[in-house]
């Protein structure tokens, strides 16, 4: 009995519609391609004197300094007094903002009562409030702390309020017929199907809560990376600055993968539809 004959042409366009395995690694490295160009490029201009050291340090120089200053323990102090902030900050902040994304979510009146206040508080620069805080708490920990709670509020009070508003009708309709109490419906219905729409605003607010403290640790801070970063601007230490920014930088990086990593737990659902 002999072997069946296959058409090359039908095995080539077989091999071709096989789904390609994602390879991250390699994913990875392409998008770190540019950063490497930007880096290499700005070292050698360091080197050639095309960019002077006092308007900005080489690479090289600040991974020397960035050494140093762990060596010293004064980057790792830098950031312990930064986090706490941040951290304390954000919790503040992202309760307030669910929480009245909730109230003005579920209600007519809560609406009214709260998303007017909220709007007009949103319109007015959130730096510009500087002043005012620093008269209302004085110049310890209290204003920076405030400074980046009132950052965090905004973004996570809109993004929930409109995944509340969002949700099917057709699902609060299951729930009256189930006779579900109203904190069932809020657990099981409201806060999961308006997950998603807190998720981007999460990452928003985190986004906000690293802007506003970088500024906020600019108001008479006696610790922290803003206080190391403005006392490195008054001796022209270009590369104590850049240190102080990457470490922004990669924390606020570090959030953001946080989240992302939740949101494809939590929402992975989704991704199965999408990827369907």
């Amino acid at each position: 009995m002999s072997a069946p004959v296959v058409d090359v042409g039908v095995r080539r366009r077989a091999v071709r519609a096989q789904p390609r395995v994602p390879r991250p690694f390699a994913a990875a490295w392409k998008r770190l391609l540019s950063p490497l160009v930007i880096v290499v490029l700005w070292q050698i201009a360091s080197s050639t004197g095309l960019l002077p050291e006092r308007l900005l340090a080489s690479p090289v120089k600040i991974v020397t300094t960035a050494t140093d200053l762990i060596q010293t323990g004064v980057l790792p102090e830098a950031i312990v007094v930064s986090l706490q902030r941040a951290a304390i900050g954000f919790t503040l902040g992202a309760l307030a903002g669910i929480g009245l994304a909730l109230i003005a979510g579920l209600s007519r009146v809560g609406e009214n009562t709260v998303d007017p206040l909220l709007q007009m508080l949103r319109a007015l620069p959130l730096f510009g409030l500087i002043p005012l805080f620093i008269l209302w708490f004085g110049i310890g920990e209290t204003p920076k702390v405030a400074l980046v709670a009132l950052g965090v509020v905004f973004p996570l009070y809109l993004n929930t309020f409109a995944g509340i508003r969002g949700v099917d009708g057709k699902l609060g309709e299951l729930a009256q017929v189930l006779r579900l109490r109203r904190s069932a419906m809020i657990a099981h219905i409201v806060l999961p199907g308006a997950l998603p729409q807190t998720l981007v605003g999460l990452r928003q607010s985190l986004g906000v809560a690293w802007l506003a403290l970088i500024v906020a640790e600019q108001i008479n801070a006696d610790a922290g990376l803003g206080y190391m970063i403005n006392d490195a601007r008054e001796f022209l230490r270009t590369d104590v600055i850049v240190v102080g920014l990457i470490v922004y930088a990669i924390f606020g990086l570090l959030t953001d993968s946080l989240v992302r990593l939740l949101e494809r737990r939590a929402l992975s659902w989704r991704q199965s539809f999408l990827s369907s």
